[in-house]
């Protein structure tokens, strides 16, 4: 996003619009739908002038976030925006409304269609409007209540973490703030509010009984092709956590090590940390959980990482475009997983990709569209594990490690983690109390991770 001072020394246009904080409601909201049916863009709170920003500032920077939040709650569909952002400016306060780009509805205010077509807000005419509904207008997946459920089947704790994240108080409030958020929805009579298909799988209790399709297989096979001999994690849960959690299983599994350059030591990865984080990420967040039956697939194999996620390309993006389009199949839950940190709303996840692989002098990922589904894939680096494993040698000796130190790193370069036992069967001469001295030792010198506690405890490279 542009910097606070680029967008005050513009003047308003498609993508930026200056408003007093005397504005009124209805005003902010057809600028909100406007942008929201074009191109997105920012609004600047406290500001005026429309060729040069006039600096007001804000007297009550709490009302103008109120007003802002239900700028966006009046629109047709609801708007589900970032969080207005306060930001100064010499002595002023501002409020910064960001409106992505490649929202999935088509946004009205009061029955008015509108459009951003240079500084101004203009109604959309019957072919633009067809056009526009043609392409997006159907309500998506997780935005459709669940009125089969009540708010009972939400995890209090889930929702307690999410309103303290967002600063939000926990009691009526917080489902003030989920309902805004498109997580929850109105009953039929209005009296009450039930969760959307956003807000359980977001925050539900039983993610597995109502969502089997929510499911992440992850897999390692030892070599380049499908094979009888690998390892699999499935993970079922809360999307926030199941991301979390396949993550954790992608860092510890993907192959690391050291090689010497010279003097120096260089650490390095099978692929790099953030492109496999961007994958999973935008896996889901972005898959098609209309598609039942089947879940995301993770695969490693010895020289690549692959990625598939039920549903093809949505909206208008399609491969030839893919680095430069935006379009949010799931409006709410991208905004709740940005408003947890992991993942960036304006959906560059596929630029920063591309910058990771290109650092780590790795091929650009490949795209592929499959009958019903996405396919991502990540080359690795291709370091030979024996090679190293002289390298490393030489270089722990240096170090002081001791034989069975040097043994246990071996064990990891190619099994991935070690256990007590493990070290215990590779020396078994030596006492219970060596062996988890030799491991103490190699956490404390930053070589080693300690994963678990007491028996379920193992260890991974760092």
């Amino acid at each position: 996003m542009e910097s606070l001072e680029t967008l005050l020394n513009q003047a308003e246009g498609p993508t930026l619009a200056f408003m007093h904080e005397r504005c009124k409601l209805d005003d902010l909201a057809e600028t909100l739908v406007a942008m929201a049916n074009a191109q997105g863009g920012t609004i600047l709170l406290g500001v005026s002038g429309r060729a040069r920003a006039r600096i007001d500032g804000l007297k009550d920077v709490a009302a103008a976030r109120d007003m802002a939040l239900e700028a966006a709650l009046i629109c047709a569909p609801p708007l589900v925006l970032p969080l207005p952002q306060i930001v100064t400016h010499a002595d002023a306060t501002l409020l910064l409304i960001t409106v992505p780009p490649g929202l999935p509805h088509v946004y009205s205010l009061h029955g008015k269609y509108l459009r951003r077509e240079g500084a101004t807000n203009q109604p959309l005419m019957p072919d633009a409007l067809r056009r526009l509904l043609r392409d997006r207008g159907e309500v998506s997946w997780d935005r459709l209540a669940r009125a089969d459920v009540t708010l009972n089947e939400l995890d209090a704790n889930k929702v307690a973490a999410y309103a303290r994240r967002v600063g939000m108080t926990v009691d009526g409030h917080a489902f003030d703030f989920l309902f805004r958020r498109g997580c929850l929805a109105r009953t039929g009579d209005g009296s009450d509010y039930c969760p959307t298909n956003a807000g359980l799988i977001l925050f539900g209790s039983n993610i597995e009984h109502h969502f089997p399709q929510a499911e992440i297989t992850l897999v390692q096979y030892r070599g380049r092709d499908l094979a009888d001999e690998f390892e699999r994690e499935d993970v079922r849960d809360t999307l926030p956590e199941a991301a979390r959690r396949a993550e954790r299983w992608l860092m510890e599994h993907m192959r690391k090590g050291s090689r010497m350059v010279g003097l120096e030591r260089q650490d390095w990865t099978q692929f790099p940390p953030a492109a496999v984080r961007e994958a999973l990420i935008n896996a889901i967040a972005h898959r098609d959980y209309g598609i039942r039956g089947e879940g995301i697939r993770i695969a490693l194999f010895a020289d690549r990482l692959e990625c598939y996620s039920p549903g093809r390309l949505p909206g208008h993006v399609t491969l030839e475009n893919i680095v430069t389009e935006r379009f949010s199949r799931n409006e709410a839950l991208v905004q709740v997983l940005a408003d947890w940190g992991l993942i960036e709303r304006l959906g560059y996840g596929i630029d920063r990709m591309l910058q990771q692989m290109e650092q780590a002098g790795l091929p650009p990922p490949t795209f592929r569209e499959t009958a019903a589904g996405f396919l991502v894939v990540l080359q690795g680096q291709t370091f030979p594990i024996g090679v190293n494993e002289a390298v490393d040698t030489q270089e722990w000796v240096r170090m002081g490690l001791n034989e069975r130190q040097i043994a246990a790193l071996l064990h990891l370069t190619e099994h991935r983690r070690i256990t007590n036992r493990d070290l215990q069967e590779l020396s078994p001469t030596v006492s219970a109390e060596t062996i988890r001295r030799d491991l103490a030792d190699l956490v404390e010198r930053g070589l080693l991770l300690k994963v678990g506690e007491k028996r379920a405890t193992y260890y991974i490279l760092k």
